[in-house]
């Protein structure tokens, strides 16, 4: 039989998944059901492009870099403008299905989680929400034990020749990242004498600013959603989100502006 469109995208299957549980069922449910099936698609096409992101920074291929870092973007907008969809769903629409969801949560996500950890957002914590011997607990286990997109920017500029010192280019991948006053001075040289470098250090601080967005605008759905009420699974809902707001991805990058 010869490839469809339907076989091609798994029809069939794919139309399938959207299951809600509630008596009726409850009208919002399938959007919530197809907005999370599709946050997690974005998500495993984040991964995909900034795995290959990683993958040209050490190859030193800056053009496919760039046009990379872009398309990542252009995801997180669309990512972000989701939001926009759920918040048509009232308070009172979410809680006629809320409690069909029991110990379920987004903040389970473990595709999520790892796009944190390549971010250089590590919480070993985590692992710990993930049974032992469970694929998610493996798949996060080896992106808290990999090098992060920004050690291997770091990489990246120290072979185009940027003065980056070597306690930042032999650092923990596990630990978190931390400013370094002699990396600002050395990004600040490179700011003035290399635009397309420059450029490249810009489109991260997109990024950096782009998840930001993302979190912001995540916190304010739940709240304006189930307020300060606990989230399900036993998260602390919107004052857990709350703390992970204002925490830059890459600080030296940030750091520097007062010194341009």
């Amino acid at each position: 039989m010869s490839v469809t469109y339907s076989s091609y995208l798994k029809l069939d299957e794919l139309l399938s998944l959207q299951a809600p549980l509630s008596d009726g069922p409850e009208h919002d449910e399938t959007l919530f059901i197809v907005i999370h099936q599709v946050y997690e698609l974005w998500f495993k096409e984040l991964l995909h492009e900034l795995d290959y992101l990683v993958a040209l920074l050490g190859r030193r291929d800056s053009a496919r870099a760039l046009h990379t870092l872009k398309r990542v973007l252009t995801i997180l907008k669309v990512v972000v403008a989701q939001i926009d969809v759920l918040e048509t769903m009232t308070p009172l629409e979410f809680l006629s299905f809320r409690e069909r969801l029991e110990s379920g949560s987004g903040f389970q996500s473990y595709q999520f989680r790892e796009l944190e950890f390549l971010l250089g957002a590590k919480n070993p914590a985590a692992l710990e929400r993930y049974p032992a011997g469970s694929p998610a607990r493996a798949r996060l286990a080896a992106r808290l034990a990999a090098p992060t997109l920004w050690d291997a920017f770091l990489r990246f500029l120290s072979l185009a020749g940027c003065a980056v010192p070597r306690a930042q280019l032999e650092r923990d991948p596990r630990a978190a990242i931390e400013p370094s006053e002699p990396l600002q001075s050395a990004l600040v040289e490179l700011y003035r004498r290399d635009p397309l470098l420059s450029s490249l250090c810009e489109r991260l601080v997109d990024l950096d600013e782009g998840v930001q967005e993302w979190r912001y605008r995540h916190v304010k759905m739940v709240q304006r959603t189930i307020g300060e009420k606990r989230g399900t699974g036993g998260s602390e809902g919107a004052r857990y989100l709350m703390t992970t707001l204002n925490r830059p991805l890459f600080p030296d990058l940030w750091a520097i502006r007062t010194r341009l």
